[in-house]
């Protein structure tokens, strides 16, 4: 009996060990991840994350949800700054082939390498907003709503003047093209409040909190998914989003 046990806690120990693994080795902590978002002045974007406004804060890792493909041949991260008019992103995503052949924006970016970001302002209602950009600096916006079995989307009218994003791309030992062989790729791109207008909550002060995730997909090997905060089976599962608070 003694000896079923001591069977018996090992196998609960290794169960244990395998659902905190992301968090030993990613950093990953769950719904209850916290990240603080620090406040800067409005500066341009190169696509490369020269700005110097950059050095204020910490890299978040994104993490290929899929144990199989953490080799470290995609590792990725991301950075979060937000200013008086909007919110600031920089992604860095290893990569050796770039998969990206749309050539327009609000195309089905998804099904091709790309970078995701969603944001959800006000947990009272199940509608945030998600933004897409892939290696060849084509966005994809989009508002969505999911309620339980009704899900929909909507793209932006109007969308021009101080109601665009900036965004802008580069490619490291490399073309900016599809099927390129590179070494990483990275994407630099600015939220303006005014966009996301539509939803409450949504120009933040210090200590506003946002519910939020950061994500990436990659199709070397098939579709890789990763994210800031462990999924289980889609990006859509906004109960499970960190929390961005702001500074």
């Amino acid at each position: 009996m003694e000896q079923k046990s001591i069977i018996t806690q090992t196998a609960l120990l290794l169960v244990l060990i395998s659902s905190l693994l992301p968090v030993i080795l990613y950093g990953q902590k769950g719904i209850d991840s916290v990240h603080h978002v620090k406040k800067t002045v409005d500066f341009s974007i190169d696509g490369q994350g020269t700005a110097t406004n950059w050095g204020k804060t910490e890299w978040l890792d994104i993490v290929p949800q899929n144990s199989k493909t953490q080799d470290g041949r995609l590792d990725t991260q991301a950075k979060v700054l937000y200013s008086e008019t909007g919110i600031y992103f920089l992604f860095r995503c290893k990569d050796q082939v770039l998969t990206a052949t749309m050539d327009a924006d609000f195309e089905s970016l998804w099904n091709e390498d790309v970078v995701e970001v969603f944001l959800w302002p006000d947990e009272r209602s199940p509608v945030y907003f998600e933004y897409e950009l892939s290696p060849l600096n084509y966005e994809l916006i989009l508002l969505i709503s999911n309620r339980e079995d009704n899900f929909a989307s909507w793209r932006p009218f109007n969308y021009q003047g101080d109601r665009r994003t900036r965004h802008m791309t580069a490619v490291e030992d490399g073309e900016k093209q599809s099927r390129a062989d590179i070494s990483a790729w990275t994407a630099e791109f600015f939220i303006p409040f005014k966009l996301l207008h539509p939803l409450n909550n949504a120009k933040p002060e210090p200590g506003t909190k946002w519910r939020a995730n950061l994500y990436r997909i990659d199709y070397d090997s098939g579709q890789t998914l990763l994210a800031w905060q462990p999924i289980e089976k889609s990006f859509h599962e906004y109960q499970r989003f960190g929390t961005f608070l702001f500074e």
